[in-house]
């Protein structure tokens, strides 16, 4: 996980590019650089050294040839895979995923994205054609802002970094209005800024002689047809705790020290127990908070749990006291409004592991929009808050200024499928709780130079349970009755 910036334009942006890399800094301290294309183009990069910790592997990173320089911010947790099957026809110098990244997109081009297992935000510089491709992964894990006016394209990691060198700190007045009215956080191209833009997840983005070209190259609901639905419970089971497997297998790969974050809830429970079938489970830190209050802390869940496993338990005390000023702290890194004290307390253990020295964490994000987990997907509210009544609204327009809140219009969301259930699981993935979450997530776990990865959003187990019948999801009026079947395998019955 690291830091990307870029320019493509008239002039020389050098110096505005040094600023973008120094501003995120944060996002990658073990080394930085910065190319340029006098004239053209120039790419910054900030590096957090994970797989292949040589200076070889360090960014931007250019091709043999030299026509291509390329600065990349995610892992591709697949490469070894892909490196082995690209011998032939690429001279590898360097033992990185980012030199396999680049290496399929001279031999795929755009193509090359459907080889990617893993979260990705890329561009790479085509020097003889003078044009920037940049490339989204499937869900948006890994973040891709930008701005242009007639003359120049800026992009980054962090919004803070086109502020620093743009005119773009006007903000958005709609999407800050439908934030206060409807809760909702922007369309996955917005932001709060009215001239930053984002590129959404599963797309790629092309900018040559001045034209901007955004395309779609994940089509979730073609590789949801695909899926076959007709299994029995166990094939169902037995199938998905085998990608369950593959996908942590592939998330273990790392150069550095990994943890995992858990609380006591069905989906850490799970986490926990995959990581202790493996052989190296007891090199593996487990961390959690608590409050001191027992109305709201899972931490003797959690105790519970890790007690039957080989993984040691780090217990961040996270108090009241500390709430204003590690607040005003985050508030630097998260750049737009954020999750309130959740978000906090979720960051404290991003902190407690760097000082531990642990460089990659892995968490359980992922599981209640997969398996259908909120209460609401029990009825036919449209509600997007756990525990929320469906006649209720949470949002109290009445606050709100009439001039400001004529701005607001409910948000409305694709349904491309014909039963609510799915839809409903649709648009929290792509447009409200999965965006929310890995936004503030990534900014949390790179405010502390940590690199957080979701194994439970890898796209193969995201297809397979999104399209299951509904009665593999809510039975017996439990939610993830799948998943709660798995994991009687797995963990202790106190869970």
């Amino acid at each position: 996980m690291c830091g990307i910036s870029g320019y493509v334009g008239v002039g020389n942006a050098k110096e505005s590019l040094s600023k973008m890399v120094a501003i995120q800094h944060h996002r990658g301290p073990d080394a930085s650089g910065v190319f340029c294309d006098p004239g053209l183009a120039a790419l910054g990069h900030n590096r957090l050294a994970i797989i292949d910790l040589s200076a070889q592997a360090n960014q931007p990173f250019k091709d043999n040839s030299g026509r291509y320089v390329m600065v990349y911010n995610g892992e591709v947790y697949n490469y070894r895979e892909i490196r082995e099957s690209l011998k032939g026809n690429y001279d590898f110098k360097t033992q990185s995923d980012t030199e396999v990244v680049l290496a399929a997109y001279i031999q795929f081009g755009s193509a090359c994205l459907n080889h990617f297992n893993g979260m990705f935000a890329f561009a790479i510089w085509d020097s003889l054609d003078k044009k920037l491709f940049a490339a989204r992964d499937r869900f948006g894990v890994k973040p891709f802002y930008y701005t242009q006016n007639r003359e120049s394209f800026f992009f980054s990691s962090e919004i803070k970094a086109l502020r620093e060198v743009t005119e773009t700190s006007e903000l958005n007045e709609t999407v800050f209005a439908n934030y206060f009215a409807y809760g909702s956080y922007g369309m996955p191209d917005e932001t709060f800024f009215s001239g930053i833009h984002q590129l959404p997840g599963g797309h790629t983005l092309e900018y040559q002689a001045s034209k901007l070209l955004i395309n779609r190259w994940y089509d979730f609901e073609d590789r949801v047809a695909r899926v076959p639905v007709n299994l029995s419970l166990e094939e169902v089971k037995e199938h998905y705790l085998q990608l369950l497997k593959d996908s942590i297998s592939l998330r273990f790969r790392a150069d550095v020290p990994l943890g995992i974050n858990i609380s006591g809830g069905v989906d850490s429970s799970l986490l926990l127990g995959l990581v202790n079938i493996r052989d190296d489970a007891h090199q593996v830190k487990a961390y959690t908070f608590y409050t001191g209050d027992n109305r709201y802390d899972e931490l003797p869940w959690v105790e519970a749990m890790v007690q039957h496993t080989k993984t040691g338990l780090t217990k961040v005390h996270f108090e009241a006291e500390e709430v204003p000023a590690f607040a005003k702290k985050l508030s630097r890194f998260q750049d737009e409004p954020y999750g309130g004290i959740p978000t906090l307390a979720y960051a404290k253990l991003f902190e407690q592991a760097q000082k531990d020295g642990v460089k990659v964490i892995l968490d359980g994000q992922g599981m209640d929009e997969s398996w259908a987990g909120y209460d609401y997907y029990h009825t036919i509210s449209q509600q997007t808050i756990q525990g929320q009544a469906a006649e209720s609204n949470p949002f109290k327009t009445n606050c709100l200024q009439p001039e400001f809140l004529v701005l607001a219009s409910e948000p409305n969301y694709p349904k491309p499928f014909d039963n609510d259930l799915q839809n409903k699981q649709y648009r929290n993935l792509f447009y409200t709780k999965i965006p929310r979450a890995l936004r503030f997530n990534d900014r949390i776990s790179m405010a502390f130079s940590t690199e957080l990865r979701e194994p439970f959003l890898d796209y193969l187990m995201v297809e397979f349970a999104f399209a299951q019948p509904e009665h593999f999801k809510l039975q017996n009026g439990q939610t993830k009755f799948v998943l709660r079947e798995i994991l009687g395998d797995l963990v202790t019955n106190k869970v």
